[in-house]
C-alpha cells in the first residue's frame, strides 16, 4: 500500500512540474537560450 501511495505522489509531483515548464513555454520562457537576443528578456545574450 505504501508503494501505491509513494508512485502516486510522485506521478502527481512529475505532472505539476511538466505542466509548468508547458506553461512557461507558452509564456516564452525556458530553460533554455534559443540564441535569439531579440526576442531575450534579459540585457543581452553571454
Amino acid at each position: 500500500m505504501a508503494t501505491f501511495i509513494v508512485g502516486v505522489v510522485l506521478v502527481a509531483v512529475v505532472s505539476l512540474i511538466i505542466r509548468s515548464m508547458i506553461s512557461d513555454k507558452r509564456k516564452g520562457r525556458s530553460l533554455q537560450c534559443g540564441g535569439d537576443c531579440s526576442h531575450c528578456g534579459r540585457n543581452g545574450c553571454s
